[in-house]
């Protein structure tokens, strides 16, 4: 699956998601797209996955119409986040089209 990172996602999780191909919003230049455009520009752009740091997101947009799956990580810091790696990579290889689902990170 074509996967988007958006600024808050750990860019060290990209080699973990194996089989999936990754691409950052800082590369495609949408780092300064508020959420609703960044989720235009990435369905326009065939990602399958937005994986977001954005707990917000679910009651900031109307999500019904997505068919991008969006992918939320409870937790920001990549020292929490890769003792987790695990549960991230089997909610992304479950993701469907229109989806979201939160990975519960615990706090450290």
């Amino acid at each position: 699956m074509l996967i988007l990172f958006d600024h808050g996602t750990p860019l060290p999780l990209a080699p973990l998601l194996t089989g999936h191909s990754v691409k950052n919003a800082k590369e495609m230049g949408w780092d300064i797209l508020s959420n609703g455009d960044l989720l235009v520009a990435t369905e326009s752009a065939g990602f399958e996955i937005l994986l977001t740091t954005d707990k917000n997101i679910r009651y900031q947009q109307n999500l019904a119409e997505r068919t991008i799956a969006i992918v939320v990580l409870s937790h920001p810091q990549w020292p929490v986040i890769r003792l987790y790696a695990d549960r991230v990579a089997a909610a992304v290889n479950a993701a469907k089209p229109g989806g979201y689902v939160v990975v519960e990170i615990p706090n450290r």
